[in-house]
């Protein structure tokens, strides 16, 4: 089992910037890959960025060049930058741990991003 705490969420005008904090705990060694996920109302939660066990992070198009994700020890963080009106979204951490030939996703509870215009 791994339970997963964030921070960092706030209301912040357009061009600022967030960071949000992610920390895991419980079987931690068992984890594969952590990421960012986020959901904004009507819509489907969506992969922002991604970041593996040896480092390989991946990122969705919108988010290229104003987000990084990192990661240290058990804690995986996401620098949102140049953040626009359309990143307003509830984000999500995620931790994989493998389960047989699949994964075992977990979950945060979701901290609030907003970004005013």
């Amino acid at each position: 089992q791994v339970q997963l705490v964030e921070s960092g969420g706030g209301l912040v005008q357009a061009g600022g910037s967030l960071r949000l904090s992610c920390a895991a705990s419980g079987s931690i060694f068992s984890i594969n890959a952590m990421g960012w996920y986020r959901q904004a109302p009507g819509k489907q939660r969506e992969l922002v960025a991604r970041i593996t066990r040896d480092g390989t992070t991946n990122y969705a198009d919108s988010v290229k060049g104003r987000f990084t994700i990192s990661r240290a020890k058990n804690t995986v963080y996401l620098q949102m930058n140049s953040l626009k009106p359309e990143d307003t979204a509830v984000y999500y951490c995620n931790a994989e741990t493998p389960k047989g030939l699949g994964v075992t996703n977990y979950w945060g509870q979701g901290t609030q991003v907003t970004v005013s215009s």
